[in-house]
């Protein structure tokens, strides 16, 4: 079995930063031919440079026309990383609706609307597809219902999708950190607050230490290596798996 991704073609989402970028990153590194990377900041995938075939997709992964407009730069990819993402907090009786459908907007709908174009563009084919779930899809904490309840049905999905696709061959897994340090946690009003009072660095050893029996977060390299393997012909037996990376977090 092999790790390596020579000649072969990915999707990734969420590319512009955190553990979209450390993926493409590492799938480049390893022989991916051609990328197609999607994010909303057009700016932040136009700077890419990984020294193989990139084809960019500008835009909102929930904008079903994006999908559509996509089809063609998706004939003939291998696989797919679904990982755009958005994060939120807040109590539920206090929880505004228009947060409630942002945070699922992105989170389900979009990741929806990624895995059907994902195996729209694998019909017939063997493949494989790693979504990012979340250890908040399988461990109730209060204030995070929206971004819980997002990957909880992203989990649901994948499973789905699993089925659906095995009799092409077509592998779907998720894997599920708790915390990792990436850009989004930039979106949760208390870890700005603590970043403000102790630094970034200081920030996330504190919340590691409080949460993980571990004692730390993930780094995104991390995770994308673990979505590589998820990836690569060594998973080859591996479908409908929820892989929780989570330091001990849903212990």
């Amino acid at each position: 079995m092999t790790t390596t991704f020579a000649d072969r073609a990915y999707l990734v989402t969420g590319a512009a930063s955190g553990i979209g970028r450390a993926t493409a990153e590492h799938l480049a590194r390893h022989g991916a031919a051609r990328l197609v990377l999607a994010d909303r900041d057009a700016a932040a995938l136009a700077r890419i440079d990984l020294g193989c075939t990139i084809d960019l997709l500008p835009g909102d992964i929930a904008d079903e026309a994006l999908w559509a407009q996509a089809a063609p730069v998706l004939a003939g990819i291998d696989g797919a990383v679904i990982n755009a993402g958005v994060a939120g907090a807040g109590a539920i009786a206090d929880l505004p609706f228009a947060e409630w459908r942002r945070i699922l907007s992105v989170n389900l709908d979009g990741a929806f609307l990624t895995m059907r174009a994902a195996m729209r563009a694998m019909a017939g084919r063997a493949g494989a597809i790693v979504a990012v779930a979340s250890a908040a899809g399988i461990k109730s904490e209060p204030g995070v219902a929206a971004y819980g309840a997002s990957k909880a049905g992203l989990i649901q999905m994948v499973k789905v999708a699993a089925k659906e696709g095995a009799a092409q061959r077509l592998r779907v897994n998720a894997i599920a950190p708790a915390g990792v340090e990436t850009p989004v946690w930039d979106a949760v009003p208390m870890f700005a607050d603590r970043v403000a009072a102790i630094g970034r660095e200081a920030a996330f050893a504190e919340l590691a230490a409080l949460a993980t029996p571990l004692g730390r977060y993930a780094k995104a390299e991390e995770i994308a290596a673990q979505i590589a393997f998820l990836l690569s012909d060594a998973a080859a037996l591996m479908t409908g798996t929820i892989v929780v990376s989570d330091g001990g977090y849903t212990l």
